[in-house]
């Protein structure tokens, strides 16, 4: 059986060297995109377990590619972890209207986002 695949969607260099090193020393596949629409290119073209998706990004937001992804029959059922510096009661509200699957702000622990992962992916 294979890894785990991830989808990262983050325009942070920073965060995806960082989530990208904890989720593959967790023994996830990792994949990357920068922005919203090069994640529904992946989305479509690949089979992931569960996106780490974030809010604020260049072009389409993060809440945007959570809607077009619940909006379509092959992708509406994949988790989706969203993870953004804004955490007001607010955000978490629309996240959840637009389908989320979880919820976590940054600053984020790794273990936490591991811990998410296995439990909305089953493999934990």
């Amino acid at each position: 059986m294979g890894r785990t695949r991830i989808l990262i969607v983050e325009d942070e260099p920073n965060i995806i060297e960082s989530l990208s090193y904890i989720l593959r020393r967790a023994d996830f596949d990792v994949a990357i995109a920068a922005n919203g629409l090069e994640a529904l290119e992946r989305l479509r073209g690949t089979k992931f377990s569960a996106i780490i998706l974030d809010v604020m990004m260049p072009g389409m937001s993060g809440f945007d590619v959570l809607r077009q992804v619940r909006a379509d029959q092959n992708l509406s059922g994949l988790p989706v972890i969203v993870l953004t510096a804004k955490g007001q009661s607010r955000d978490r509200q629309t996240a959840s209207e637009a389908g989320a699957t979880e919820f976590i702000t940054k600053p984020f622990s790794n273990a936490d986002i591991i811990a998410c992962l296995r439990q909305v992916t089953g493999t934990g």
